[in-house]
């Protein structure tokens, strides 16, 4: 598992590790299923305990080391990227999900963590961050769709949630708006 750099990047992957990520291994992936082809980004938000942002807590819960008595692909407020499971491998983000006419999202789709609370804002570090990262996964898997946990999840995930900003997703990506879903782009 490659670590951060901070030499320029050339290159953004190391297999299915980018390289400008800080590698942090997590358990919780497995093999892809023969012949799945990743071509969904799915956008997730999450904060340990709710609302607390920088702590250790959602790294810990990645990793398998949180600890549950403490409290009843990360993007951090700044912008920092952590890489928890290769992007080869299955992270297990979804849950039963459908899209695009296929069922458990998890065998084709990479997701992407930002640090914040479904239905409030994201800093403009994290939209700068994830454009970058959509593009370097582009050059790596044919991408061809990117929608939210809520998107592929309806009956029991909203997040990103309404204070996403879906257009200026979709305007720093440059891509047409059919590879992003409907209801977000309005």
């Amino acid at each position: 598992m490659p670590t951060a750099s901070t030499e320029p990047n050339t290159q953004p992957w190391q297999g299915g590790w980018h390289t400008g990520a800080k590698a942090l291994s997590s358990p919780h992936c497995g093999p892809r299923p023969e012949g799945a082809l990743i071509d969904l980004i799915v956008v997730h938000s999450i904060s340990l305990p709710p609302g607390e942002y920088g702590g250790r807590a959602v790294h810990d819960l990645f990793v398998g080391r949180l600890d549950w008595d403490a409290h009843p692909y990360f993007i951090t407020r700044k912008g920092a990227l952590w890489q928890f499971v290769d992007c080869d491998q299955r992270a297990w983000h979804a849950g039963r999900s459908s899209y695009r006419g296929r069922m458990e999202c998890n065998d084709d789709s990479v997701g992407i963590e930002l640090e914040g609370l479904e239905g409030l804002h994201f800093e403009p570090a994290q939209y700068t961050a994830l454009a970058q990262l959509c593009k370097d996964l582009a050059l790596r898997y044919p991408i061809a769709h990117v929608a939210g946990h809520g998107h592929i999840a309806p009956s029991r995930k909203a997040d990103p949630g309404a204070g996403f900003d879906w257009p200026r997703l979709q305007g720093l990506l440059g891509w047409a708006p059919e590879r992003f879903p409907a209801t977000t782009l309005s």
